[in-house]
């Protein structure tokens, strides 16, 4: 039988982290300065979609993370909240230490899908690395 408590906790868990992810793609929006919705929507771009969804899978990589590691709901949105933000910034900087002059934007919007699929595997890797560093332990903290 299912207890009512954890039911309620998990789907609590769940909505915050879906709530995390809407936040997270919406943040990543605001980083671009062309219209994703109107590319993948309208124009049927699906170099932006494998951008962009590459950037949500890597998101909710960070955020499955902040769940694992979390202690409570409230720790989960500061960990989920901080490692959006560390995925945000260290996507942006991978991809301009990695083609400085590139317009990678401007290559997606255009249609080229194996910068695309450059940049989704770019996300992925950058998800998995934040969301491996995301561990905390808060029973550490009374050893030392």
């Amino acid at each position: 039988m299912i207890d009512l408590n954890s039911a309620i906790e998990t789907l609590s868990y769940i909505g915050v982290g879906i709530v995390l992810l809407i936040v997270g793609t919406i943040l990543f929006a605001v980083t671009t300065k062309i219209s994703e919705k109107k590319l993948i929507l309208e124009e049927g771009n699906v170099a932006e979609a494998l951008k962009l969804g590459g950037k949500v899978l890597g998101l909710a990589i960070v955020i499955y993370a902040a769940a694992v590691n979390s202690i409570s709901l409230a720790d989960m949105v500061i960990w989920g909240s901080f490692g959006i933000v560390i995925q945000i910034i260290a996507f942006l900087v991978v991809e301009y230490i990695l083609f400085p002059k590139v317009k990678l934007e401007k290559k997606v919007e255009e249609g080229n899908i194996a910068v695309a699929l450059m940049l989704l595997i770019a996300s992925i890797a950058v998800g998995l690395v934040v969301s491996g560093s995301l561990s905390y332990n808060p029973l550490l903290e009374y050893i030392s």
